[in-house]
C-alpha cells in the first residue's frame, strides 16, 4: 500500500519528502508524476512506507498540515483504476447503423 499526498508545492523533490516522512518511519519509495508534455511535476505523489502502522502515522500526522506554503492532502492511495484502450470509435452513440452526421 502506499501514501497519496496531493496540494503538492511544484518545487518539491524526491528528497524533501523522503526526509519529512522519515519521520514517521522507513520510507521505501517515493513517486512525483511528471506531465509528459512539459515535465513539470503535477502537484502530487506516492510515498511507499515500509509497515502500514508508519503509514497510518504520517497520515495522521502530515494530513491538513501546511509544509511549502500548502495544506497537505494525505490519505491512503486507492488502487489504480485500469484505463480503457484509447482509440477505436470515440464518436459516441450507439453503434446501430443508421444516418450519422460528421
Amino acid at each position: 500500500m502506499s501514501i497519496y499526498i496531493g496540494n503538492l508545492s511544484y518545487e518539491v523533490t524526491q528528497e524533501d519528502l523522503s526526509q519529512v516522512f522519515a519521520e514517521y518511519g522507513t520510507v521505501k519509495r517515493v513517486q512525483l508524476p511528471t506531465d509528459r508534455e512539459t515535465g513539470r511535476m503535477r502537484g502530487f505523489a506516492f510515498v511507499e512506507m515500509e509497515t502500514e502502522s508508519e503509514e497510518e502515522s504520517a497520515i495522521e500526522a502530515l494530513d491538513g498540515a501546511e509544509w511549502m506554503g500548502r495544506d497537505l492532502k494525505v490519505n491512503k492511495a486507492r488502487p489504480r483504476e485500469e484505463r480503457r484502450p484509447s482509440g477505436g470509435n470515440s464518436w459516441g452513440g450507439n453503434n446501430r447503423g443508421g444516418s450519422r452526421r460528421y
